[in-house]
């Protein structure tokens, strides 16, 4: 009985220690300024970057970051940039390490014709 009522112990606590939220990053209309330049829209894209750390503190990988995210993004559809962006940020605790996830849903366009605005926006 003492066994079943410390494996019970072991379950319950460890859903007690484990959880997750999704918190809203923001809404944007697009991720570089337009410019009244015609554009083509080819498809909806997402993108993400997460970061482990070890009981939360220790982090494991690199730094979570909404700019990889993005850019993960554009390069999934060989976007020039994104329009109709929403970004979420995830996290998911468990016993022994957390996981923070940013997504970004967006749709790609590229330009029509050369490209008049900056040429680092343009990356």
């Amino acid at each position: 009985m003492i066994k079943y009522f410390a494996l019970f112990s072991l379950l319950a606590s460890s859903l007690l220690f484990a959880g997750c939220a999704c918190m809203p990053g923001g809404i944007a209309a697009s991720n570089t300024p337009l410019h009244a330049k015609p554009y083509t829209v080819i498809g909806e894209t997402e993108g993400f970057d997460s970061q482990y750390a070890i009981l939360g503190i220790i982090p494991v990988t690199s730094v979570n970051s909404l700019k990889r995210a993005v850019k993960n993004a554009k390069g999934n559809i060989g976007a020039d940039a994104l329009v109709d962006i929403t970004v979420d940020c995830n996290m998911q605790w468990w016993i022994l390490f957390t996981r923070t996830v940013t997504e970004v849903y967006a749709k790609g366009i590229r330009f029509k014709g050369e490209w008049e605005g900056d040429n680092e926006v343009k990356r």
